[in-house]
């Protein structure tokens, strides 16, 4: 034969009954408080205030609390790269990359990457305008890249000049 559950779980038997009317008092007091916040619920359904955020914004809190704006202000610019410099230009050249506040742009040409170098005060000055929280502090125009001799493939060097794998 088992012995009490008291005397399992060690409790004491004159405070037994006071323990578990506290436990299904509070239960009670609990499951009042839910009916009444579920008809609370219910009577304010529709009312102003009372429906979640949208999704816009809260995906815009989440991009501010979450140091997205210069990667959506730097995916903005590229989208819109064609209003910032006009459609010829925009059409020859792409931005590359956005790293410490450096914006590098990349041309097709040096032609167009010496056109672009004239125009950077104007597109700074552009870009610090119209998209607010992309802080730039220099902007870079590069041409094509030549190769460059000095590493072989995989960019490693290699250990004789004349000794090719």
């Amino acid at each position: 034969m088992k012995p009490p559950i008291a005397e399992q779980l060690h409790l004491d038997q004159r405070k037994l009954p006071a323990e578990v009317f506290n436990r299904l008092s509070s239960r009670a007091g609990a499951r009042k408080d839910w009916k009444a916040r579920e008809e609370s619920a219910w009577n304010n359904f529709g009312k102003p205030g009372r429906d979640p955020g949208r999704l816009g914004g809260v995906m815009s809190v989440i991009a501010t609390d979450g140091d997205w704006t210069p990667h959506l202000k730097l995916a903005q610019l590229r989208n819109h790269w064609d209003q910032v410099v006009g459609p010829a230009i925009a059409n020859h050249s792409v931005v590359t990359s956005f790293n410490d506040g450096v914006l590098t742009i990349n041309t097709e040409s040096n032609a167009w990457a010496t056109q672009l170098t004239y125009l950077i005060p104007q597109l700074t000055a552009t870009i610090r305008q119209r998209l607010k929280g992309l802080e730039i502090r220099d902007i870079r125009v590069t041409g094509p890249q030549s190769h460059n001799f000095r590493r072989g493939a995989g960019g490693r060097r290699y250990p004789n000049r004349y000794m090719r794998y």
